[in-house]
């Protein structure tokens, strides 16, 4: 399979330098970027097939985590907001899962792909997890699953959506609510989101969209999913740096391995 049976390259010329500027002035300005219909109708429709078929593989979680994903910190209290809890729940069926023919590896591994990433994120490089489980995953929500308020531990997410829910499965976000870096937490900020103080923004994303995302210091969540429709949604994952592996206690956790 080529990248043009995979990406729609007339809507989105990936290696065109305007077409990158564009797309790199809109995710630092607005922290994310949705291009719509990234991939085409035909490896759209495959790769919902190929989650239709192997949903029956995923493995499941249901955990309880703070806004932070780390371990609680003993310095505040347990209804703190540090330390607040809230749910999570997905499946999910991983790298080793994906077929060798997918759209999915043929967009994982193009060079013209990664570099265009490359460039909009501002990134030296981009490089494929060093285990078999996490460059590729394919994610499941069904009925009242949802992914709880966080803020994530990488500066950048790149996911496709493949199919949308009948109603629900909403991706809501808050930027700059801390500054990591600093060591700036915001927890009066995060408290008011929580609460339904500050309002978030929504995405909207319809299926065959790419989304760039910087959730290091954007605190969002995705609301439960309502219906009989799955949601399903591709994370492509890349580090910046070669040979990152995630570790036994997480791959035990994401992967049941």
């Amino acid at each position: 399979m080529q990248l043009v049976d995979v990406i729609d390259l007339v809507k989105n010329p990936i290696s065109d330098a305007e077409f990158r500027a564009k797309c790199q002035a809109t995710l630092e300005h607005d922290g994310a970027i949705v291009i719509e219909n990234f991939i085409t109708p035909k490896a759209l429709e495959s790769i919902r097939q190929e989650g239709e078929a192997k949903q029956e593989l995923a493995f499941y979680t249901k955990q309880q985590h703070n806004i932070y994903i780390s371990d609680a910190d003993p310095d505040f209290p347990p209804d703190h907001i540090r330390n607040k809890l809230v749910n999570s729940s997905k499946g999910c069926i991983n790298d080793e899962q994906i077929a060798a023919d997918s759209p999915l590896r043929t967009l994982y591994d193009s060079e013209e792909f990664r570099d265009f990433l490359q460039d909009i994120l501002d990134e030296q490089g981009l490089y494929s997890y060093a285990d078999q489980y996490s460059s590729i995953n394919l994610h499941y929500a069904s009925a009242g699953q949802e992914l709880g308020w966080h803020f994530d531990n990488s500066s950048f997410a790149t996911t496709l959506l493949i199919q949308k829910p009948a109603a629900g499965g909403e991706f809501q976000y808050v930027r700059d609510v801390r500054d990591a870096d600093r060591g700036e937490m915001n927890f009066a900020d995060v408290e008011k989101v929580l609460a339904g103080d500050i309002k978030p923004d929504v995405l909207t994303i319809e299926p065959g969209a790419l989304v760039l995302f910087r959730g290091r210091n954007a605190i969002h969540r995705v609301t439960p999913t309502q219906g009989d429709i799955t949601r399903m949604m591709v994370v492509l994952a890349y580090n910046n740096r070669p040979g990152v592996a995630l570790s036994a206690s997480a791959r035990k956790t994401f992967y049941g391995k």
